[in-house]
């Protein structure tokens, strides 16, 4: 440990509690110890399909006081990274603090029924055994924000053994003082795709304005896109409520000094370029450590920060020795010196994908293994989420997309690219091609290469979950043309209500 040095480890525990000449002597001492080393709180929240989307991040249109006062009092990274723009290989990374292609939890809502290989361990665990209780979801949060999506066995919540106990969490919903020193991890889903964007719109006393927010340039300016990225701004807005809750909630309990609170993203937002994408706003996530009492405030930190890094950090903060397994680092240790965060896209749904890509504070790299992939696969999911990709595919037929906006739509993706990303930040000039940086490809190649290597899966083992959304999309074509029709032109037809319709239409066949 770098920061916390004061905080008592676990070694120590052990030492104290195994110098006591008797158990009750040895229970004292173990209880005391605890107790008595003022650990911190930790509470995780992690916004759902969240890129740096925050007003403290320059995000116009959008107001987010609770997230600028914890930035403004606690330390903003800019360069924090994913290491898969996809929900579970992110999660499952983070679960372990361990790169999910070494652990074969890479191919998105794989492997669920199979078992964590025995060589790691939930970084919950890790927690228990310095005695934290570990926390899942909040009472009051959109729908208790209790997602956990990994890609190995496991239960919500239980004692852990990797072979016949299988539980993450000791509790869900709240935190005590009895809870003391506690770890919660709270999912904020709003932000997620989902039929409450409209809803929670309506419901909203200041919606954005459409006509007045402000589109990345590889987006097409049409009134369906401006409508869907003012709804995204408004659920960022509705998040942002509720990180001034969970704060409120410490001050009345009496915690706020004593908790660290961290805010990230577990993958990038849902729209073109975003989530499943190896580009930047699907691997960029907004990422904020509040802790006060330890850290200095106000400070803005461009060292590059990989996802499993927090992991590591959490560990380290709670007291716990950092397994050798981990592929994560402290943040704030010493030797930490991260030059590239390592992204990996495998299988989404029914997509094959392979890609992998490094990134720096600079530079930006994507190697695409199957090139005849396109990025718009017409994947189910993207169908009845993402109003941009029907709109901009028509404009892209009719011709009418810039050269910022086609390279989303052509028939296939580049077999290298390579971006500065300080002179290129939107990712819009592709330099593979460029001879003038041969020299900087060639070392972001070897790079991606020796990570390859390094992260070479501990089996192979694939056991997909077989996703019904293609029938479905193929069923609305034939039996809802109308509705369709009217999905392409960028409305949200309601997913449950055609995921409904389906299942009635197929239930005695």
């Amino acid at each position: 440990m770098q920061v916390y040095k004061k905080l008592v480890s676990i070694a120590s525990i052990v030492l104290l509690a195994s110098s006591c000449k008797d158990k009750k002597m040895s229970e004292i001492a173990a209880t005391t110890t605890v107790k008595d080393s003022k650990r911190p709180n930790i509470i995780w929240l992690m916004a759902e399909d969240m890129s740096t989307d925050l007003e403290c991040y320059g995000m116009p249109n959008v107001k987010t006081p609770n997230l600028n006062k914890m930035a403004v009092e606690g330390i903003r990274f800019n360069n924090a990274f994913v290491t898969n723009p996809i929900c579970s290989p992110s999660r499952s990374a983070m679960m372990i603090g361990t790169h999910q292609v070494k652990t074969n939890t890479h191919n998105h809502r794989s492997n669920r029924d199979v078992l964590l290989d025995s060589q790691f361990t939930p970084f919950t665990k890790l927690l228990r055994d310095v005695g934290y209780t570990t926390i899942l979801g909040h009472e009051k949060v959109y729908t208790y924000g209790q997602k956990i999506d990994v890609n190995f066995k496991h239960e919500p919540v239980g004692s852990w053994d990797g072979k016949e106990k299988l539980g993450l969490f000791d509790k869900k919903n709240t935190f005590t003082k009895a809870d003391e020193p506690f770890f919660a991890q709270i999912q904020l889903k709003v932000t997620h795709r989902g039929p409450w964007w409209t809803e929670i719109r309506e419901k909203s006393k200041h919606p954005v304005n459409p006509e007045t927010v402000t589109l990345p340039p590889y987006m097409a300016d049409h009134p369906a896109i401006r409508l869907d990225w003012a709804k995204y701004l408004d659920q960022v807005e509705y998040m942002d409520d509720e990180v001034g809750m969970i704060f409120k909630e410490l001050e009345e309990k009496g915690m706020v000094d004593n908790t660290i609170v961290i805010f990230i993203g577990d993958n990038g937002r849902c729209n073109i370029r975003g989530k499943g994408y190896l580009q930047d706003p699907g691997l960029r996530i907004p990422f904020i450590i509040y802790y006060p009492k330890e850290l200095k405030g106000g400070q803005v930190l461009d060292k590059v920060v990989s996802a499993t890094d927090i992991t590591a950090t959490i560990v380290d903060f709670a007291g716990a020795k950092v397994p050798n397994y981990m592929t994560g680092q402290p943040i704030f240790d010493k030797k930490f010196n991260r030059e590239f965060v390592y992204g990996a896209r495998d299988l989404w749904d029914e997509i094959e994908e392979d890609s992998r890509s490094v990134t720096s504070n600079e530079w930006a790299y994507i190697r695409n293994d199957k090139p005849e992939i396109p990025y718009d696969a017409h994947q189910a999911y993207l169908e009845f989420f993402r109003p941009a990709v029907h709109v901009m595919r028509t404009l892209y037929k009719e011709g009418r997309l810039n050269d910022n906006q086609k390279p989303f739509f052509e028939s296939t993706k580049p077999k290298e690219e390579l971006y500065n990303m300080k002179n290129d930040p939107h990712q819009l000039n592709n330099l593979a091609s460029n001879s003038e940086y041969n020299a900087v490809l060639d070392k972001l190649r070897k790079a991606t290469k020796r990570f390859d290597k390094e992260m070479t899966p501990v089996s192979n083992i694939y056991k997909p979950t077989i996703m019904k959304g293609p029938a479905i999309v193929k069923w609305l074509k034939k039996e809802l043309p109308e509705d369709y029709k009217r999905m392409q032109a960028g409305e949200e037809i309601g997913y449950k209500r055609i995921t409904k319709a389906y299942k009635e239409a197929h239930k005695n066949k």
